[in-house]
Order: structure tokens, then sequence, then C-alpha cells
């Protein structure tokens, strides 16, 4: 009897040994989980300083000031708009975003946002007929070296609506880049395609489609078509397979063109990426900027584009009647 009540004992003992150890793991992945990181985008208005290493260097400094140090906050931060506005998307638990939001000068600290493509429709539908004497496209010149920045899924260089025959260099002021990546080299812009960027981060990279290309290359189609809808040369005899041949053009065939892709197959467009394209257009000259895409929350880097003189086009989705 003694030793069945000591082999009791000592089951009892191993039984509540398991159980506190299993509540200590369940108590260290919650408290896990509870700080984990995501983007989140720190918006501080506008810039108050003119160089942009000392904007990006003052962004450091407030993550810094909240993290602990200078080089975890560089291990943190994603992006800076330090060109046209100021603020930063930065990797953060909830805890440490809830104290940048209450740090003097910050305006809105929010969660990174996947925004969704839309579609758009012709311009010969909006009466604005290329081959009218003295029309409105004939008095703008059709667009002639009017830089359009659209932010996108890329751009397919070979396309006919980008080729650049008959045009002349860039406009002087343009500073923008061609940021070669796999299947997009140096040689992939030229004089209608003056310029083309890609952005990625964690919330993208972690669900984007295998088929997928880091470079401004196109792979889903859709900034292809809202590029060249937006400032694609005048094709003749375009068909589909043979079929429906006709012409296609853009609304300013004249136009320059400059891709800034920030939205990759089987995920959609980054809000963080979005708003760096958005300071990258304004520093590189863009003249307008279009943007085929959207979501629930309003942009805030747009309002310092318009500020600056730059129309914002937006598309306005493809929900119906009440989009």
């Amino acid at each position: 009897m003694a030793q069945a009540g000591v082999h009791r004992g000592g089951c009892c003992r191993l039984l509540f040994l398991l159980v506190t150890a299993l509540l200590l793991r369940r108590s260290c992945v919650v408290g896990q989980q509870s700080q984990s990181k995501k983007i989140y985008i720190v918006y501080l208005g506008e810039r108050r300083h003119d160089d942009a290493d000392v904007v990006t260097g003052s962004h450091h400094d407030m993550l810094a000031s909240v993290l602990g140090s200078k080089e975890v906050a560089l291990e943190s931060i994603v992006y800076s708009y330090r060109h046209s506005f100021s603020g930063f998307a930065a990797r953060l638990t909830e805890a440490q975003a809830s104290t940048i939001r209450g740090l003097p000068d910050v305006i809105s600290v929010r969660e990174n946002q996947i925004h969704r493509l839309h579609t758009s429709r012709s311009w010969d539908f909006l009466g604005m007929d290329y081959r009218q004497p003295n029309g409105l496209l004939d008095k703008a010149k059709y667009g002639e070296d009017i830089i359009i920045g659209v932010i996108d899924t890329g751009i397919t260089p070979e396309s006919p609506s980008f080729a650049d025959d008959g045009y002349g260099p860039p406009p002087s002021k343009w500073k923008g880049v061609c940021q070669v990546g796999p299947s997009f080299k140096a040689k992939s812009c030229n004089r209608k395609l003056i310029g083309a960027r890609w952005y990625i981060d964690d919330d993208t990279l972690r669900s984007m489609s295998k088929d997928e290309i880091l470079s401004p290359r196109d792979v889903v189609g859709h900034g292809t078509h809202t590029a060249s809808t937006a400032g694609g040369n005048i094709i003749h005899n375009a068909s589909i397979l043979g079929l429906a041949a006709g012409i296609v053009r853009g609304g300013a065939p004249r136009a320059r063109v400059a891709m800034y892709k920030t939205c990759w197959n089987g995920v959609g467009c980054s809000a963080a990426g979005q708003l760096k394209a958005i300071d990258d257009a304004i520093h590189d000259g863009v003249d307008i900027l279009s943007l085929s895409l959207g979501g629930p929350f309003e942009d805030p880097g747009t309002l310092h584009v318009v500020a600056k003189g730059i129309p914002v086009v937006y598309s306005a989705g493809n929900d119906g009647p009440i989009a």
C-alpha cells in the first residue's frame, strides 16, 4: 500500500510539472505573439529641413529614442519619406507604435495596408478624339514632354506603346533613374519610358506569387495597361490574336512615362511602398501622378503632391455606382 501511495504521489508531481511546463510554454508563445512586429507608417507632415539626408537622420533619431539604439533603428526602418513630406515606415510592435504615436510632431501612426488594383476606360469614350483638328489634344500638343508617373504593377518595356521613335532626350528637369533587375536592364528604359523603380517590403515579399520578378518588369499586365492608357503611343492595327484590329493610344500619346512598381502579383499594393513611390516621383520631376488602385484610407502624401501643383489622378474603383 505504501509503495502504491508513493507511486501515485510521484505521478501527481509529474503531472503537475507537465501542466506547469505547458502553461509556461503557452505564456511564452502568447507573449511572443503580442510582441510580433508589423509595418507601421508614421506620418510627420511637412519637412523641417531642405536636406533630405537630414530629414532621414531625424527619422532614425526618433526611432532610436523608442527602440533603444541607432543600430536597432536602422534595422527597423523600411522606408524614409524625405523629399516632398516627412515620415517613415518601420517594423514595430503594437506597443512601440503606440509609444511613437504619443511623441511630439507625430501626426499619425497607421498599420500598413494592402490596396487593390483598379481598371479604366477608353479616351474616346470621353470625347478626346486625337484626330480632331484644334481639339483639346491638338492644342495640348498631345502631351508633348509631360512626364506621367504611374504607380502600379510595373511595365513591359518592349510594348510598342513605349517605343521612343521620334522622341528627343528627356526633359532637362528629369532626375529619375532606371532601376535594373531580373528581366529589366538599363536599356529597357528609353526616351519614352524615361524611368522605372520598384519597391518591396515584408508585407509584399512574404505573400507575392512565385512568378513575380524583383524588378520593374510587369508580370500582371495591369501596370502596362494603365501606363499605355495614360501616355502610350498611337499604335495602328493593334489586335488581340488578329481579332478586333484597330487603334490603341494613350490620353497623352506624346507624353513621357515613368513607372513606380509598388503592386505585386498575388498581394496587391503596399501603402508603405506607395508612399515612398510618391515621395520619389515628386523628387524625380513628374508632372502628373496616376494611380489605378485604391483602399479604405486616404494617402496623406498626396496632399503634399497637390500642394506642389502636381495633379494626382486616382481611379474610382470597380465596385459599381457607389465607387
